[in-house]
């Protein structure tokens, strides 16, 4: 089966040519960061995944909790969505939307999964490293994973770096088998 963020990212692109046509890139990252919001809640999604529900209802339902969010392109966009059955997408379409904005923009958006709570030094660190790698500025989201054992599990787009114990370990087990 083809993973959401392939199916996501012509949507994804599509917003963003949009929002900077309109000079509205801020905007649109509003509307569809809340559009997610939506859509990601479980009543919302049994709503959509309910086969008795037909598009216009759906819509109406959408477009009344966004009601005063969305700009009336990005109401066309929510339809357009609904008609091609992708709105379960909006999530991955925004996550996309906000690296093609970062990118456009200069910056990249880096994940940082750390075994242990990381000091404001070793902050810094990782991110001059990471600018220096990828040659823009950095977003750094950092998060602790007590499974880890050790070391870190650096993410940014399609660059994974594991330099924890857990992954050495993995590796290890490979190479035995």
């Amino acid at each position: 089966m083809i993973e959401t963020s392939a199916l996501a990212r012509p949507y994804a692109l599509a917003a963003y040519e949009q929002a900077q046509a309109e000079g509205a890139i801020a905007e649109w990252s509003t509307g569809l960061q809340f559009l997610g919001a939506v859509v990601a809640d479980p009543a919302m999604a049994g709503m959509i995944a309910n086969p008795r529900v037909d598009d216009e209802a759906l819509a109406s339902l959408v477009l009344d909790v966004c009601e005063g969010r969305l700009t009336a392109t990005q109401v066309n966009f929510v339809r357009l969505l609904i008609e091609a059955g992708r709105l379960t997408l909006a999530p991955d379409i925004s996550t996309l939307y906000e690296r093609e904005r970062a990118k456009s923009e200069g910056r990249a958006s880096v994940s940082v999964v750390s075994a242990f709570e990381l000091d404001e030094g070793q902050r810094v660190a990782l991110t001059e490293s990471m600018a220096k790698r990828l040659g823009r500025e950095i977003d750094l989201e950092v998060s602790v994973d007590n499974a880890l054992i050790g070391g870190v599990v650096i993410r940014s787009g399609d660059v994974v770096i594991d330099a924890s114990l857990r992954g050495r370990l993995r590796q290890l087990e490979a190479e035995f088998l």
